[in-house]
């Protein structure tokens, strides 16, 4: 990871490969209060940026940028606008987005000193938060498995300066924003990289060594039980789902524990889906929807990469993880459509869809993390491709009977930037869950099949107040886009770090 730092300074002057300035469009106007930077840049290289930039049809616009090589006549190499639109829409992730191109763009042009001029904003911590995170997370490639030859040098940014604006003092509030962007932006990386990995390098055992490695990091208490143990805890839909894999099941507590009275306090439960790889067992999937299959434990590595910040921030209330980790594979042993299974709440289910794997594992999950009695449930997974068909690859979907909770998880993603939308849970859909022969089927109509599969696993919560992420469409990105690359987003670590801020100042501890 590059060196990053906080600081004051003349822009004009500063000596580096690449200075990202973000502008709004009005600072490209004629306006009583002008961006001071920009018009010193602008000066120093004689009038040329902003001529430059209007001969490019460059206005400030969101998404719009424009490079311009100096040729010395300031320090910096190149300067590059990038636009935020209008400074009255102003939201934090628009800046996000801005500073991950300018990422990319430094990568491309080799840039491996960055200078970042910090925007002055309403929501100022926020904003420097937007910035770090969106450099870090622009930043990122996953290419640890491309040769290259010996003399081809790898492109990287060694260190990026972020200059407050002028009058704006370094406080620190403003630090501790800066670091927690700094460590939230590379535990989303860290995700990312879970995420992209194969499925034959990251198996379930290999996903509990990396709950290992964040246990021992963090000073978390873990504990990782085999198919032994999830036999006693009378797991049959985890079970069953990964009875045709020759990689063994392994079921995961992770926890964060403070101390004192703090430790009796409500806790927060968190689940995340861990299939490490769905073929859709004997309910194949066709090749081309199966190659991404390895990233559907990305919910698990959400929980993961959360637990990474939650360790740091030291909450005054008990945080636990919970994710149940297998394959789910189509040999000789594998479950069968017409099966009977019984979950470890006792419902039973009949098998009418392999595929439809994920919420068998996550009802046995539900119900155990339940046993825990946390004050909320919130679980993660890339579950359903109906809420891809409703809402795209940026927009997560929500589920949740109980009000406040998804407010409040709503309002966590928004101040997180990662984009929700609620969607009914209605009743009306459970009748296509009835069976002729068990208590429910693990699959409904086609129609509405996202709430449908909400109802099925809030058949394991209880009246514990859950909330359920659907993360199948923005756990992906199909193309480049601001800080996103092609493929993992590490979508729900920023959501989840935010659910537990909030409640960090809203809790009441243990008295």
């Amino acid at each position: 990871m590059a060196k990053l730092s906080l600081v004051a300074g003349d822009l004009s002057k500063q000596r580096c490969d690449l200075l990202l300035l973000p502008v709004f469009e009005s600072d490209l106007k004629e306006a009583k209060n002008p961006l001071k930077a920009l018009v010193a840049i602008d000066q120093a290289l004689g009038g040329l940026l902003l001529t430059a930039a209007k001969e490019e049809d460059f206005s400030g616009k969101a998404e719009q940028s424009f490079t311009l090589h100096t040729h010395d006549k300031i320090p910096a190499h190149r300067v590059m606008l990038l636009g935020l639109g209008t400074r009255q829409g102003f939201d934090p992730e628009v800046l996000r987005l801005a500073i991950g191109r300018g990422a990319k763009a430094a990568q491309k042009l080799k840039a491996a000193k960055l200078a970042v001029a910090l925007t002055e904003t309403r929501e100022l911590e926020a904003s420097t938060r937007a910035a770090v995170e969106g450099l870090v997370l622009g930043l990122y490639k996953f290419d640890r498995y491309k040769t290259r030859a010996k003399d081809e040098k790898r492109s990287e940014v060694k260190e990026a300066r972020f200059f407050l604006a002028e009058g704006v003092a370094k406080t620190r509030d403003l630090q501790r924003s800066f670091d927690l962007g700094c460590l939230v932006a590379e535990s989303t990386n860290w995700a990312r990289d879970l995420v992209n990995e194969p499925a034959s390098e990251l198996s379930p055992s290999g996903l509990a060594d990396r709950a290992r490695k964040v246990a021992r990091a963090g000073k978390l208490k873990i504990e990782v039980l085999g198919r032994e143990r999830i036999e006693r805890l009378r797991m049959g839909m985890f079970l069953a789902v990964a009875k045709g894999s020759a990689e063994a099941p392994v079921l995961v507590h992770l926890s964060y524990e403070p101390t004192g009275k703090a430790a009796k306090a409500p806790a927060l439960a968190l689940v995340g889906k861990a299939i490490t790889f769905d073929s859709g067992g004997l309910s194949l999937k066709p090749s081309e929807s199966m190659m991404a299959m390895k990233g559907d434990m990305a919910g698990a590595a959400a929980v993961l990469g959360a637990m990474r910040v939650v360790a740091q921030l030291k909450p005054p209330f008990p945080v636990h993880a919970f994710m149940g980790a297998c394959e789910n594979m189509p040999d000789g042993r594998a479950f069968k459509l017409g099966d009977v299974l019984t979950s470890r709440s006792g419902k039973t289910v009949e098998v009418v869809n392999t595929d439809a794997e994920g919420r068998l594992v996550l009802g046995d999950v539900l119900a155990w993390a339940n046993e825990h009695k946390p004050a909320t449930i919130i679980d993660v997974a890339t579950l359903t491709g109906a809420v891809v068909v409703a809402l795209g690859n940026y927009i997560a979907g929500v589920f949740g009977s109980d009000d406040a909770a998804v407010w409040e998880t709503l309002e966590a993603a928004r101040s997180a930037g990662e984009e929700s939308w609620r969607l009914p849970l209605s009743e009306l859909q459970r009748d296509s869950l009835k069976s002729e022969i068990a208590d429910m089927k693990n699959s409904g109509d086609r129609w509405g099949s996202s709430i449908t599969a909400g109802l099925f696993l809030k058949e394991f919560v209880g009246e514990t107040p859950w909330v359920h992420l659907d993360i199948a469409g923005t756990s992906m990105s199909p193309k480049e886009r601001g800080y996103l690359a092609k493929g993992a987003t590490g979508a729900g670590v920023r959501t989840l770090v935010e659910l537990v801020r909030e409640r960090m100042r809203t809790e009441p501890t243990a008295g």
